[in-house]
């Protein structure tokens, strides 16, 4: 069986609380981590990502994030999806050529572009390229983001999942979507629907959301910035053990003298 037939497979006869985890690595280091815990697959956040190379979110230039993504696809032996935000203005040819060559077995494609919703029609439109280029070789998630550009009717969500379903997407993003209203979100969306989970215990659990409606679950950058918040206590404490080191012997040699 190939990657993407494995990743395709872990989507389906997902029980209601089992939803699929996929952890978001921004780097070869961080993807080896979370293969060894026993994670079966992976799916790279852009924004932990962009963190990794200095960039902002939404700024990293096409050719860094697909290396960037290669090299997390090289070390590790499962499947890795990977978020490449709204295509960097690529024709749907050259994109699903350079997420092949990356290795990838899927892809999120978002629909908004500098903070506005395009038109569902149009974007369904070109997903239905991409799809027709990538055939069976690539998972398509397709963000929905309605909810985090100030459209709060869920059904507005359904619509555009609805056209982007009948274009060939494998999966739907529904992102900051919220959990109250994922069961009518499950019930109004054909197939897979992927949900962000947070990571500071405000939200619902995985597998809480899981029995509300979510298929898989991913956690975009927060992993990383997790990750950061650790390294930055780590951090201040080399800080404040280096002091008082240097506090000691400055204090030792005007004894001496």
């Amino acid at each position: 069986m190939s990657k993407v037939e494995t990743f395709r497979k872990l989507h389906r006869g997902r029980l209601p609380g089992d939803p699929l985890i996929l952890p978001g690595p921004w780097d070869a280091a961080s993807a080896r981590v979370f293969e060894e815990a026993g994670f079966p697959a992976l799916a790279t956040p852009s924004a932990g990502v962009a963190a990794s190379l200095g960039h902002e979110d939404g700024r990293t230039p096409a050719d860094e994030m697909f290396a960037a993504v290669a090299r997390i696809v090289r070390a590790v032996e499962v499947p890795v999806s990977a978020d490449v935000e709204g295509g960097y203005g690529l024709a749907p040819k050259e994109l699903v050529e350079r997420l092949l060559e990356a290795g990838v077995v899927g892809c999120n494609l978002e629909d908004s572009a500098d903070g506005v919703l395009k038109d569902p029609r149009r974007h369904a439109d070109w997903l239905a390229e991409v799809r027709a280029e990538a055939a069976d070789a690539l998972f398509v998630n397709a963000r929905v983001d309605t909810f985090v550009r100030g459209v709060a009717d869920p059904e507005r969500a359904i619509e555009r999942a609805a056209l982007y379903v009948a274009a060939g997407a494998d999966c739907v993003y529904p992102i900051g979507a919220p959990p109250e209203v994922l069961p009518l979100l499950r019930a109004g969306i054909q197939g897979p629907v992927n949900v962000f989970a947070r990571l500071d215990g405000e939200g619902p659990s995985p597998a809480e959301l899981g029995a509300r409606g979510a298929t898989r679950i991913t956690f975009g950058p927060g992993l990383q910035r997790r990750a950061t918040a650790a390294l930055r206590e780590i951090a201040a404490d080399l800080r404040a053990q280096g002091s008082h080191t240097h506090g000691s012997q400055t204090h030792g040699s005007q004894t001496h003298g």
